[in-house]
């Protein structure tokens, strides 16, 4: 049973969707303001967090920015009543899964939660079908598939969901450069242009945990001119 987190004010939207979500055969808790809604998230590190933008207390940008800066690798699904452009761009690069913006249909609602559901599963599927190559040691750095853990010199660096497979993708095709949009399509799914910005900030994000000097990157290099890759020569 999946542990659902739904942190909006409108008690309607609310628990309409509570009622979508038990359908589901989810446990579902919620918040109305952001302050308590950020507590909840980093007491329950739900499957999943329904986050809408406009909040009392403390916004949903704000929100999902502590979220991720307290390591809770939850996917996030933010919810807007605004259409610009640059909230949803906002919201992906500060660590949001995905977006929604209100009047949303409920059966869009539920395709999109089922989706990040699936992409978990399909995860799990994938390392239990390539058992040898479920622990991955470059150096320093082990990636430990089945566990989704990432370890730093004996450390245990927290990533988010993206973080995470923003790095198996690289790490599992050392040398191999891939562009912006190729990694925005592959680890975001989104196949259209305007948001390669969020890939540079993700990638930005994991290289802060993991490199010893983010100067002088030792795992993920730039490509000029293409994009990024996982040194080969480690």
């Amino acid at each position: 049973m999946k542990t659902v987190l739904i942190i909006e004010d409108d008690p309607e939207i609310v628990r309409l969707l509570e009622i979508h979500l038990k359908d589901l055969h989810c446990t579902v808790h919620s918040c109305h303001d952001g302050n308590n809604g950020l507590a909840k998230a980093l007491e329950l590190v739900p499957d999943l967090i329904i986050l809408d933008i406009m909040l009392p207390g403390r916004d949903g940008i704000a929100v999902c920015q502590q979220i991720r800066a307290n390591n809770v690798p939850s996917p996030i699904l933010m919810l807007t009543a605004k259409s610009e452009e640059i909230d949803k761009v906002l919201g992906l690069e500060i660590g949001a899964d995905d977006y929604l913006t209100k009047p949303f249909s409920i059966r869009e609602f539920i395709a999109r939660a089922k989706a990040l559901f699936r992409r978990q599963q399909l995860a799990m599927a994938s390392q239990e079908e390539a058992p040898l190559k479920k622990i991955s040691r470059f150096g320093a750095l082990t990636i430990d598939l089945e566990m989704r853990k990432v370890v730093v010199n004996g450390n245990r660096v927290e990533l988010s969901p993206k973080e995470f497979e923003l790095l198996v993708l690289l790490s599992s095709n050392p040398g191999k450069s891939y562009d912006r949009s190729k990694l925005l399509n592959l680890i975001w799914g989104y196949e259209f242009k305007g948001y390669e910005h969020t890939v540079n900030s993700h990638i930005n994000r994991l290289r802060a945990k993991i490199e010893p000097d983010m100067g002088k990157p030792t795992y993920i290099l730039t490509t000029w001119g293409v994009g990024y890759k996982f040194n080969e020569e480690l």
